[in-house]
């Protein structure tokens, strides 16, 4: 499932995630802001920022505190900010490529760190 960016500057892309407990452990999951399931990737064509919106089913006070990239120099993702429930992913949309990455997310029962399994955001060149 991929979520194309339409053609225009200064964007929003918004999503929801998710987290559940399963057997004890997280569970993420992603959707539109409409509420239909996606899988956590974005593509986009222009300049934009993604924001992810926490839905905490866990009961155990997640936030958001980052997002860790495996490759944090490429330029595909310019910034990232958070608020704890919105975390924003600006996206100056200038090299094109894919980049991957894991959200970071403390809770309140204990001070260890909560990571996401890694969504992907794919900068395409300009039609």
């Amino acid at each position: 499932m991929e979520n194309i960016m339409s053609n225009t500057q200064n964007t929003t892309t918004f999503f929801n995630l998710t987290v559940t407990l399963e057997n004890g452990e997280p569970f993420f999951s992603y959707t539109n802001h409409d509420g239909t399931p996606k899988s956590g990737d974005v593509i986009i064509t222009k300049n934009c920022t993604i924001t992810y919106q926490l839905i905490d089913q866990t009961g155990k006070g997640l936030k958001f505190v980052g997002a860790a990239f495996m490759t944090p120099f490429d330029g595909i993702i310019d910034a990232v900010s958070t608020d704890g429930s919105l975390i924003h992913l600006t996206d100056l949309d200038e090299v094109s490529g894919n980049t991957q990455f894991q959200f970071v997310l403390s809770n309140t029962s204990n001070t260890l760190l909560v990571l996401s399994p890694d969504p992907e955001v794919i900068n395409r060149e300009h039609n």
